[in-house]
């Protein structure tokens, strides 16, 4: 009878060694679609690694997916009438558990943190599988948290200054929506440049947005920035629901308009016309489309280990809370990011 119930323990325990927990959906929907179910473990292949996920966090692409709008995103990422990505979540810190035989960059029990969205996405999990291109050595002094909090929305900011907007030193550079996850981000980032940084949030933020560094603060509810008279080098809209053409008198005659977020139809707007609007604007206008790369991940953390980009978090929640978490997200009052622990 013992050896019986031993063997039955032994079982048990092997079995659940085989499954994760995981927030997952069949259909497109609101936060109501999303369940915590138990499934099983992905499996490690030669190209990649397995990851025990100790730290996510939530992006606007996240609740576009879940939901299914805009329809683009449907046909950008599959699943026409329901998702084919059934594990949300890009944003990933953890640890390596397995690698596959072809990987050489990483090896078990290193910490890592990265963007899974050209591998499948599946961070809302406790385990996902990841290509080496989309992780990067953890920095020693960040937590696992802040770390998750970093890929998609500094990766936007990033690129969305240097390669889209050419920032230079000494430019003045406007952060509409600085308050946001990639805006909080694309103000460390543009004074890392040399920028004189103005943000651009509502009234209860500035605060800590000014704590971010910014030389400027304006309260978009006291202050209109395109009657200022102010001119700017650079501006990048992460909160873009005004047209462009609102904006364009406030940029120099060598200024560039980068939208990175906001209105579906203001996003829309500049990828479909910005190259005539730049021609009769005589301003460049353009839209992000992020690239997630290792390279400018490893930038992201140089930028983190000399202490000149620090993640801030607004609210922290737990895996069985995500749901939670892109409620809270989506009534755009979020300071930063919104972190998961796992």
């Amino acid at each position: 009878m013992k050896t019986s119930n031993a063997l039955t323990a032994v079982q048990e325990n092997s079995n659940k060694n085989d499954t994760m927990r995981a927030i997952v959906q069949t259909e497109y929907g609101s936060t109501d679609v999303l369940r915590l179910e138990e499934i099983d473990k992905p499996v490690v292949f030669d190209n990649g690694l397995l990851v025990r996920v100790y730290a996510t966090s939530i992006n606007a692409g996240d609740w576009h997916l879940m939901r299914g709008t805009p329809f683009l995103s449907r046909l950008m990422f599959g699943g026409l009438l329901k998702p084919k990505i059934k594990i949300l979540g890009f944003d990933v810190a953890g640890r390596v558990e397995a690698v596959g035989k072809n990987v050489t960059q990483f090896k078990p029990g290193d910490e890592v943190f990265g963007d899974l969205s050209e591998c499948g996405f599946g961070a809302f999990a406790e385990y996902v599988c990841a290509t080496e291109a989309a992780l990067v050595l953890k920095p020693i002094a960040t937590t696992f948290e802040q770390a998750a909090t970093v890929p998609g929305a500094a990766l936007t900011a990033l690129q969305g200054l240097r390669d889209m907007g050419q920032i230079q030193s000494g430019q003045k550079v406007l952060i509409n929506g600085a308050s946001g996850g990639v805006g909080s981000f694309a103000v460390q980032i543009a004074k890392a440049f040399g920028a004189e940084v103005t943000a651009v949030c509502s009234t209860k933020k500035m605060d800590r947005v000014r704590s971010l560094g910014a030389d400027h603060v304006i309260d978009y509810t006291q202050a209109d920035i395109t009657q200022s008279g102010q001119r700017y080098d650079l501006m990048l809209d992460a909160a873009a629901y005004r047209s462009v053409f609102d904006y364009l008198p406030s940029l120099t005659t060598q200024g560039t308009y980068v939208i990175v977020g906001g209105s579906t139809a203001r996003l829309f707007q500049i990828m479909i016309f910005g190259s005539w609007i730049s021609r009769i604007s005589r301003r460049r206008v353009k839209c992000v489309v992020v690239k997630p790369n290792q390279k400018d991940l490893i930038t992201l953390r140089e930028l983190m280990v000399a202490g000149k980009i620090t993640p801030l978090i607004d609210q922290h929640y737990t895996l069985n809370e995500v749901p939670e978490a892109i409620r809270h997200l989506e009534q755009r009052q979020v300071v930063g990011k919104v972190a998961i622990r796992v």
